[in-house]
């Protein structure tokens, strides 16, 4: 790559970045510090001892998931999507959230939009359709900072279509829908970095990747811990499976599974087999509820 188009990508960014409002270029610049932050104390307290920065799948997940993927469905999901259901139905003139505080504003949107995920993830691994969906999601046999970024693009117009339509609709403030975005990224990345945190008793209450972990690990954990940002939702459901003086181990999906994005895209829309549901993850195991296990004290 010469110098000249180094220069041309470098202006070019630069432009973007200056058109942009400054609530929206704080959002990308806490996700990115974030992601940094991670990626370094995955280096130091990592979860798993000897979990290799240059993993497979790196490369799709950053490039093609977390770049292409997201700037695709997100012109898909705002300029397509709510613009022609805002169009329809006229509801964010009534701007009916316009007076609230804007703290409360995006309190009531990460509320509301974990309760939904929380109830979606648990369908989505007792339905063997929405499985093909999600299983995408749970491929990753190293679970990282980067890994959960890996989502079927079906999956993900649906929830961020889901999470961002109310708040467009709703007549929120306009600084909601970066602010929103930015504790989604940034807990994301976090409840799937490969960190060895305590969170003692607050993992009652706010999901950490301790917890989080086991959801990805082949085996009972699989079938529980579908919280998000709060994992009271698990405790208050009986859905939380959190052991003491045990580590969670074997990530990924028990099937055969494709390493690259298009052939990852395509494999949820091949043909079904009714001997799936004895095979796979996403049905029979899956219907009947974990084991409770209260957290290690702190």
């Amino acid at each position: 790559m010469t110098l000249m188009t180094l220069h041309s990508i470098g202006r070019m960014l630069h432009e973007l970045f200056a058109q942009m409002p400054a609530i929206q270029r704080w959002s990308l610049a806490t996700i990115g510090s974030s992601a940094i932050v991670f990626m370094l104390l995955e280096r130091i307290i990592p979860y798993s001892q000897g979990q290799r920065f240059l993993r497979e799948g790196l490369f799709d997940d950053f490039a093609l998931y977390t770049i292409a993927q997201n700037y695709v469905l997100g012109i898909v999901i705002f300029s397509i999507v709510i613009a022609r259901l805002d169009a329809a139905s006229g509801f964010s003139r009534l701007q009916l959230l316009a007076r609230w505080p804007l703290w409360l504003q995006v309190t009531f949107f990460v509320v509301t939009h974990d309760f939904y995920i929380y109830w979606m993830h648990r369908w989505q691994h007792r339905n063997r359709y929405l499985w093909r969906l999600h299983e995408a999601h749970h491929s990753p046999t190293s679970v990282d900072w980067l890994s959960g970024s890996r989502s079927h693009c079906l999956e993900i117009l649906v929830n961020q279509t889901v999470e961002f339509a109310p708040i467009v609709l709703l007549g929120a403030s306009p600084e909601v829908i970066p602010l929103k975005g930015a504790i989604s990224a940034v807990w994301g990345m976090y409840i799937h970095a490969n960190l060895n945190i305590q969170s003692g008793w607050l993992q009652l209450v706010i999901n950490g990747p301790e917890m989080h972990r086991w959801h990805h690990a082949m085996g009972k954990g699989m079938r529980s811990n579908f919280s998000t940002k709060l994992a009271i939702w698990d405790w208050m459901f009986d859905t939380a499976f959190f052991p003491s003086n045990q580590q969670a181990t074997c990530y990924g999906v028990r099937t055969a599974f494709p390493k690259h994005y298009l052939a990852q895209a395509l494999y949820a829309f091949r043909p079904l087999q009714w001997r799936d549901r004895s095979r796979t993850l996403s049905t029979a195991n899956l219907t009947r509820p974990p084991d409770r296990v209260s957290p290690a004290k702190p």
